[in-house]
């Protein structure tokens, strides 16, 4: 039995042994090509674009995406591990959220895409030269997706498109926007909703940057479209579909957040372990104090039982056990995950004490961080009553 069958979660085609090597390769890349470079990049409000083509020649971008478009089929426990290492290398949600926004950006446009707009708006994004984004949510909406404003007139062969989206990553560099409108016009709830990529440089839209608590080096922005005029080909799948493709879209998007809250809960840990040893007080490091070792055990104990519960979920979504309790269980996993994130942040910072509330730190940074993790893709509040859907309760 070769090792990508003793593994569960990898192929024949990716094996264990790809695994441990994509995860060199991602620690190796936040540490030399982002870590360094994260302070100025937070200063500046965004990153070198450069990054990106960085970022596609070791073919980050294109994980999990078939080749024929340019990317390199693979597992979600393969993606979930580079992202899990880096965040905890790279130290910046900012960075992660901006490079990664075709992440949430492609996946409708790959289920419902035709071959012909596939061919068009993926291949490039892939190869770093183009950014994609995803516009959901709109001024006053937040997680009530059903109630959506943004128009889709139906005008010939095109769309002309009249409304606003905020809160959106990569929304100030996006070279694709794939958009959430209301085609059907008399609807006010989910069955009027299509889903629409729309090209960046289409006359009628303009773009506000938003400034923010945290992820300072992403460039997030407040969109508003005045008659953007679309080709009715840039549709995705049936009209009055959109509405399941969005909360078809969340999953993934909610997955891969726990990985992320999970890599960031470690990166505190790891500040946290190195500056316990370093810090010498009253004579002796502070690692050898036994509250400071109960404090970083309880950071332990939180990232075990969520690494445990991430690879669990993982596991099932690999193996298409992705039914209503899988849903569940990533709506669960995402708070527990951001929880744990939330904690290991708190604690690194009071351990590190006046040095934990300095710009530069890790541990800082990611504290201002958690709370878009706790409330992206979906907050809590929301996460528990889908979770309890469905399952029942």
């Amino acid at each position: 039995m070769n090792s990508a069958e003793r593994t569960p979660g990898l192929t024949p085609d990716f094996t264990t042994e790809d695994l441990q090597s994509l995860q060199a390769t991602v620690e190796r890349f936040a540490k030399q090509a982002i870590a360094p470079h994260v302070p100025a990049w937070e200063e500046a409000g965004q990153f070198d674009r450069s990054l990106y083509t960085q970022a596609a020649e070791l073919g980050l971008l294109g994980l999990g995406y078939p080749e024929h478009l340019g990317g390199t089929p693979a597992p979600w426990r393969a993606r979930n591990a580079m992202s899990q290492t880096l965040a905890r290398y790279s130290g910046s949600g900012g960075v992660m959220a901006s490079l990664f926004s075709h992440n949430i950006g492609l996946p409708p446009v790959m289920a419902h895409g035709s071959a012909e707009l596939q061919a068009e708006v993926v291949p490039p994004v892939l190869r770093g030269e183009r950014i994609a984004a995803l516009a959901i949510t709109e001024p006053g909406g937040g997680s009530d997706v059903a109630s959506l404003r943004t128009m889709a007139r139906a005008d010939g062969a095109d769309y002309v498109i009249d409304g606003e989206k905020v809160f959106i990553t990569s929304g100030l560099r996006a070279d694709w926007i794939t958009l959430a409108v209301r085609t059907d016009v008399a609807s006010k709830g989910a069955s009027g909703i299509s889903m629409v990529v729309v090209p960046g440089d289409t006359p009628g839209i303009s773009r506000t940057r938003l400034h923010k608590m945290g992820w300072h080096s992403s460039d997030t922005a407040q969109l508003r479209f005045d008659s953007v005029r679309v080709p009715q080909r840039y549709r995705l799948g049936n009209e009055g579909a959109g509405f399941k493709m969005i909360m078809g879209n969340f999953n993934g998007e909610r997955l891969a957040m726990s990985a992320m809250a999970l890599g960031f809960a470690q990166a505190c840990f790891d500040e946290a372990l190195d500056w316990a040893r370093q810090r010498q007080t009253f004579g002796a490091a502070l690692i050898e104090r036994q509250v400071i070792r109960h404090k970083l055990m309880d950071m332990q104990m939180r990232i075990s039982s969520t690494q445990a519960w991430v690879d669990a979920v993982t596991q099932q979504a690999d193996a298409g056990q992705t039914g209503a309790e899988w849903v569940a269980q990533v709506c669960l996993l995402k708070n527990h995950a951001t929880q744990t994130m939330q904690f290991c942040a708190d604690a690194a910072v009071q351990l590190l004490g006046g040095m934990g509330y300095m710009r530069g730190t890790v541990s800082e940074r990611v504290y201002r961080e958690v709370k878009v993790m706790m409330i992206g893709g979906g907050a809590e509040e929301i996460m528990k009553e889908l979770a309890a859907k469905q399952l029942g309760i």
